[in-house]
């Protein structure tokens, strides 16, 4: 069935404009209830939590009175990161859980994104079955029938403790100190506390929220400003998460970014190091070939995914792998969460740092960084990104891309899962040319879109 609300990570879009509008979050919660309960032996419950943007108080309220018409239990836990939610949803034995966000987009979106009792994203049969049921009229059930609210006592510290638990109980971070940019987001109230309990001298940057700032100039996708700080405060290193706490990137004492792959590797290369059994890694189309062949050289088998922790998550389960993401910062390891999570990924490269007593660069050092250029085309409102990258002279320019790089690069050219955007990716060996081709097949993607139809 083809999808009308559900993309690659749940619902997003613009606060107001469909489907981000408070009617149809209510019918979305009243939909999911319904599906939910005809899944179940009983009424059970439904995690509700959120990011700390302004309109989460709006799509709370929508979410729940659906869920309640439908009779569905709701719990409410608040700004909580959304692999949090994961963990809560699985451990409280719920029916299933909602994040209210947009991950790492600015204030002005926001989403709306499932998981199941077991915290994992939910099975495409389901989201499908809940597209079916928003179609058709929505009923409220008898009023002896309709759910009930209530709050998920200490979310935060439960949460915090699991996190610490997945660091070895052994291994202290004393000593370390530690900037951590929480984006201003969901992790405000998490990260800090996850760090310095385990011993670290914490410096907290982005974790004074006020609706508005999530995102904006800090976090993972603003790594300058961690940067900065760390150098600052004369600090060991950074960890940068996003504004729902399922990314991390990395800044050492030097003031050099981390990024996911570079996270991937390190956490690798260290459990071969320690003869734990590392059968695979799952990247994606973006992963740069440095990591590829980082961990070829450890005889660490590789394989690429399409753009999207869904998609990695599917390669995992393929493979029977454990370990996967994305050059972004979306980390998975299975063996500690059933999701993507900053804070562990963060936890796992400190942990090879107190192990092998390296510091951060030093084990970021097995891996060469291809050059490589990520450009975001931005699209007016209502122009199909799909019709912008199959225009004919996009398609012409970036046939001409491909040859000029041959086998000693490469090009991905793909609409975003989660913005009105287009990104242009190149990789080579010689920086010039990625920088001249990456601003070639761009400036092709720009002429498209300007020229576009708006749908």
């Amino acid at each position: 069935m083809k999808r009308q609300y559900f993309g690659t990570d749940g619902m997003r879009g613009r606060v107001g404009e469909e489907p981000i509008t408070p009617e149809t979050v209510l019918k979305l919660g009243w939909a999911a209830g319904r599906v939910l309960l005809a899944k179940g032996e009983d009424r059970g419950s439904v995690l509700i939590g959120k990011d700390t943007r302004i309109s989460g108080y709006l799509l709370e309220s929508a979410l729940e009175a659906g869920l309640s018409a439908a009779g569905a239990d709701i719990r409410l836990i608040g700004p909580m990161p959304t692999p949090g939610i994961a963990y809560l949803t699985r451990t409280a034995r719920a029916q299933a859980g909602i994040v209210i966000s947009a991950s790492h987009n600015p204030y002005e979106d926001n989403g709306i994104k499932f998981f199941s009792s077991l915290g994992t994203k939910l099975p495409d049969e389901v989201e499908c079955a809940i597209e079916a049921m928003m179609r058709k009229p929505m009923r409220t059930v008898p009023s002896a029938e309709l759910g009930k609210v209530r709050r998920f006592p200490d979310a935060a510290g439960r949460y915090i403790e699991f996190c610490k638990s997945t660091f070895p109980y052994r291994l202290g971070l004393e000593g370390l100190k530690i900037v951590v940019d929480c984006a201003h987001g969901a992790a405000y109230q998490i990260a800090p506390h996850v760090f310095g309990e385990l011993g670290a001298e914490v410096v907290a940057i982005g974790n004074a929220p006020d609706g508005f700032n999530i995102n904006c100039a800090c976090g993972s996708t603003c790594p300058e400003t961690l940067r900065q700080a760390v150098l600052a405060a004369d600090a060991d290193l950074g960890i940068a998460l996003d504004g729902d706490g399922d990314r991390v990137v990395m800044v050492d004492r030097h003031g050099c970014t981390i990024d996911g792959d570079r996270i991937l590797y390190i956490i690798a290369a260290h459990r071969k190091r320690l003869g734990v059994p590392v059968p695979g890694v799952a990247g994606t189309l973006m992963s740069n070939v440095g990591l590829e062949q980082a961990l070829k050289r450890l005889e660490i088998p590789f394989a690429r995914a399409a753009v999207g922790d869904r998609y990695v998550m599917a390669l995992l389960a393929e493979q029977g792998w454990d370990l996967g993401g994305e050059a972004s910062g979306h980390v998975i390891c299975l063996d500690k969460s059933t999701t993507g999570d900053g804070v562990i990924a963060a936890l796992q490269v400190l942990a090879a740092m107190r192990e092998s007593e390296r510091s951060l660069a030093e084990l970021a050092e097995g891996m060469s960084v291809y050059p490589q250029a990520l450009v975001n085309v931005t699209l007016n409102r209502g122009v199909s990104a799909r019709e912008v990258v199959r225009a004919p002279e996009v398609v012409a320019i970036l046939h001409e891309v491909e040859r000029r790089l041959g086998s000693a690069g490469r090009v991905v050219l793909r609409p975003s899962g989660t913005e009105p955007v287009v990104r242009v990716m190149v990789e080579a060996a010689e920086a010039q040319m990625v920088a001249d081709l990456t601003e070639q097949l761009a400036a092709a993607v720009t002429k498209a879109a300007a020229g576009a139809a708006v749908a």
